[in-house]
C-alpha cells in the first residue's frame, strides 16, 4: 500500500542544498512537498497539515512530545551565519526599555534574541510582527530582527548601524554551533507508517548529498534567486551546515537548557530522534 507523505519545504536559499536532489528527480509521487516559510510549517505541522519538515529549533522545543528529530539534518552555522541578523540603532546592551521587533518567521530566532537579552539583564520591549523591507518600518523600533533571505539582501547598516551576526554571537557565548532548523517528523504519522518515515528521510539524505555535490549549481541558483554577486552567494553557502552532529546536538541541549532556565521555555526538553528499528 501506498501513503500520501506531505513535507514541508523552507522557501529560502539555505534549504536549496537539503532539496537539490528532490527538485531534480529524486521526488517520488508519494511525496508532496509544500513550500512555504519557516513560521507557516510550524504552523502546518503543529496542526498536522504536514508530516514532516523543517521547523525552527525552538519550536521543535515548545512541541517536542507530539515530534521526532530526524537524524543527520539541520540547518546549521558555526559562527556566522549571515542569515540570521540583530539590527540595532545602538549598541545591545542600551536596549532595556526600548523596542525590539522580532520577526514573524523564525521562533528559534526570535528565542535566541531573548536568551541573548536575559543573560546580560537587558530587557527591551518586544514586539512581533513582518520584517521583510528595510523602508517600511522606518523609526518604528530601536532594533529588528532580520531573517532569510532579506537579511542577505537588504542593506540594514544604512538605518541599523550596529549589525549583530546571532550566528556568530552564540559561538562567542557557548564555543559551540547552532542549530537553526530541525526536520521533524510528527509521532503520530511514525505509529501509522514508520516504514514510509524511513524511505522520505533516507530520500532526504540522498537529495542532500546530491546536493553537496552540486554546490555550483546551487549558487547559480543562488545567485538567480536574490540577485547577489555568486562571491556572496558563495559566502554563505560556505557558512551552512546541513547536518546534525554530536556538537550540533550538544549545542541544541545547551540551548534548550538555557531557554528553560530564563523562563522562555516551560518545560525541560528531551532531545528524541526517529529510529525505524523502535517500530
Amino acid at each position: 500500500m501506498t501513503v500520501k507523505i506531505k513535507m514541508g519545504k523552507i522557501s529560502y536559499i539555505n534549504a536549496f542544498p537539503v532539496y537539490y536532489g528532490m527538485d531534480h528527480g529524486l521526488c517520488p509521487q508519494w511525496l508532496e512537498l509544500i513550500p512555504d516559510v519557516p513560521a507557516v510549517l510550524n504552523r502546518k505541522i503543529k496542526t498536522g497539515e504536514i508530516h514532516i519538515s523543517p521547523i525552527s529549533s525552538a519550536f521543535y522545543a515548545m512541541n517536542h512530545e507530539e515530534l521526532l528529530i530526524l537524524p543527520d539534518l539541520s540547518i546549521s552555522s558555526h559562527g556566522k551565519v549571515l542569515s540570521v541578523l540583530l539590527a540595532s540603532r545602538c549598541p545591545l546592551d542600551q536596549l532595556d526599555g526600548k523596542t525590539v521587533l522580532l520577526s514573524n518567521e523564525s521562533a528559534t530566532a526570535a528565542s535566541l534574541v531573548k536568551l541573548i537579552f536575559a543573560r546580560r539583564d537587558v530587557h527591551p520591549i518586544y514586539q512581533t510582527g513582518p520584517v521583510n523591507q528595510m523602508n517600511h518600518l522606518k523609526n518604528s523600533c530601536d532594533a529588528v530582527l532580520v531573517i532569510g533571505d532579506s537579511a542577505l539582501t537588504q542593506p540594514w547598516s544604512y538605518a541599523y548601524p550596529h549589525i549583530t551576526d546571532l550566528g556568530q554571537l552564540w559561538l562567542e557565548m557557548t564555543g559551540l554551533p547552532f542549530v537553526f532548523a530541525l526536520w521533524v517528523v510528527r509521532k503520530d504519522v511514525v505509529k501509522q507508517t514508520p516504514e514510509w518515515v524511513a524511505k522520505a528521510h533516507d530520500i532526504l539524505l540522498a537529495s542532500r548529498k546530491m546536493g553537496d555535490d552540486k554546490i555550483e549549481a546551487i549558487v547559480a541558483k543562488g545567485v538567480q534567486t536574490l540577485g547577489l554577486e555568486p562571491r556572496q552567494v558563495q559566502e554563505y553557502f560556505d557558512r551552512l551546515y546541513c547536518d546534525l552532529d554530536a556538537p550540533k546536538l550538544a549545542a541544541l541541549d545547551l540551548f534548550f537548557t538555557s531557554l528553560f532556565e530564563q523562563g522562555i521555555l516551560e518545560s525541560r526538553v528531551t532531545i528524541e530522534q526517529f529510529n525505524p528499528e523502535n517500530y
